[in-house]
């Protein structure tokens, strides 16, 4: 028997089972990135940090769907790389590289789950009036600092997600971000990759690959 709060449960339709197992936390997170928090324009530009994983693959998909004009993303290897290209990315940086290869290109929008100085690097790559969405600190708990004077002149925004915090509060409302999201894969819109199906016994190796930054796309636990 599993239990969960009434307003965040509702049914799939048709959609499969393991295809709705794969939305998991990471639709409604991603689809809230580009269209609640960053509150994304057609025409405007994104960067996605991990973008070969399960919140990455569907936020530039959904960015897609909201008309950015184009998409970059960020990921640690070459290999990254060339799963994250299936998304509809425009370019794929190496970790590495950023933000020295984005020379003078500015982003209207970053997605940034990583924390530390890849987040100070960003607010400073960030175009005038841009958006910054902190959603994790995947990288440091390091603190990040930004002078807030120096973001009214140039117009710059520091937003933050918690899908965790906002089940708690709003619960309503990831579930309607949540409805919107299984729209989209159920429209055939917005695809959901399985790349890894665990059994329930490794549960415990399922975590520590998740932690350690070794799976792309998304994983599920079978329980039964």
């Amino acid at each position: 028997m599993v239990l969960a709060p009434a307003t965040l449960t509702f049914g799939i339709g048709d959609l499969p089972l393991r295809t709705a197992a794969g939305l998991g936390w990471g639709a409604p997170t991603a689809y809230d990135l580009i269209n609640t928090a960053a509150h994304l324009r057609p025409g405007e530009s994104v960067l996605i940090h991990a973008a070969a994983g399960s919140v990455g693959t569907l936020a530039a998909q959904f960015a897609r769907l909201a008309g950015a004009g184009r998409i970059v993303g960020v990921v640690g290897t070459a290999d990254r790389a060339d799963y994250a290209a299936r998304f509809g990315y425009d370019q794929l940086l190496l970790r590495e590289e950023f933000p020295v290869k984005l020379g003078d290109e500015r982003p209207d929008v970053i997605l940034d789950p990583v924390g530390g100085s890849t987040r100070t690097a960003g607010l400073e790559h960030l175009a005038e009036h841009g958006r910054l969405v902190a959603y994790g600190y995947l990288g440091t708990y390091e603190p990040v600092l930004a002078d807030a004077n120096d973001l009214l002149m140039h117009g710059k925004s520091i937003l933050t997600y918690n899908s965790n915090l906002l089940s708690q509060t709003h619960p309503e409302r990831l579930a309607d971000s949540a409805r919107h999201a299984l729209d989209l894969v159920a429209e055939g819109k917005v695809r959901v990759d399985i790349t890894t199906e665990y059994a329930f016994e490794d549960l415990a190796t399922a975590v520590q690959r998740l932690a350690s930054g070794a799976t792309h796309g998304k994983s599920i636990l079978r329980v039964a």
